[in-house]
């Protein structure tokens, strides 16, 4: 046995330190990704047969072995579909990552072209969330980036409108079929109003907030897209952007909006 384990240590490589330090890293990322969920008991499950298969595999004992990684390899399916949230979320923390983002500005310097969002007229949107803001309408409203936001487009009513102050207040009035749940606004029109949006699950969200902030901070955790909240009980006006939510005057939001956008271009210009 004590033979075995020396030469095991002996044909360690450098290679192999590395190995076992980025699985380690990459364990731990997923489970920071899933920890205050349910899904960490399926996570400690995981790593629990893995080290049991390691450990049968070491010293050679076959039935256990083929049983262990047979299961591992049929449940890898059933592990994407269990793991689907935690796995999106992964990837889309690692294209957010500085390293994706100059990685993709290299290749639209060779001449590889990404979707270009056109500058929006944010006055109807400014004006409508000040009127509405004064006479205390709740509101929660999308403006989208690089991200279309398809999926959450699909669980709401289809508009497809020019965008306009008069609009936004229909859609948003207290007696209205439309006004509860999110608009979504693209390039000057509204796409679609009534959508659905996932909570967030942040345990650190203010209590105050409500089911509007909440899932604001939720739409926001997966995309890029900018979130207006305008609240029913105080009616403040709240931007929020990267899950984190910042309280602007109605003068303010113009300006609070156009530098989030201008600081996704490249190159941009003060407007």
């Amino acid at each position: 046995m004590a033979e075995l384990f020396i030469n095991m240590f002996i044909q360690i490589r450098l290679l192999d330190i590395i190995d076992i330090i980025l699985v380690g890293l990459l364990l731990y990322g997923l489970y920071y990704l899933v920890r205050g969920s349910s899904a960490i008991k399926i996570f400690f499950g995981i790593v629990t047969v893995i080290i049991a298969l390691k450990i049968v595999t070491l010293f050679h004992m076959e039935l256990l072995s083929y049983i262990l990684g047979a299961f591992v390899n049929v449940g890898f399916i059933a592990l994407i579909i269990i793991f689907q949230p935690e796995i999106r979320r992964f990837l889309l923390s690692i294209g957010n990552t500085r390293f994706a983002v100059n990685f993709r500005q290299f290749f639209s310097f060779l001449g590889v072209k990404y979707q270009e969002r056109d500058d929006i007229n944010l006055d109807p949107i400014c004006d409508a969330c000040a009127s509405m803001s004064q006479g205390k309408v709740g509101a929660l409203i999308l403006i989208t980036q690089e991200n279309e936001l398809s999926e959450i487009i699909e669980t709401g009513v289809i508009i497809d409108a020019i965008t306009s102050k008069s609009l936004i207040e229909n859609i948003f009035f207290k007696n209205s079929p439309l006004h509860d749940g999110a608009m979504v606004i693209k390039n000057d029109r509204i796409v679609a109003a009534r959508c659905m949006l996932p909570n967030s699950s942040n345990p650190n969200i203010p209590s105050h907030f409500g089911m509007r902030h909440r899932a604001g901070i939720g739409v926001t955790e997966n995309n890029d897209c900018i979130v207006i909240v305008v609240s029913e009980e105080t009616g403040s006006i709240r931007i929020i952007q990267n899950a984190v939510a910042t309280e602007v005057k109605p003068a303010e939001m113009k300006a609070a909006i156009r530098q989030i956008m201008n600081a996704k271009k490249p190159n941009h210009k003060e407007q």
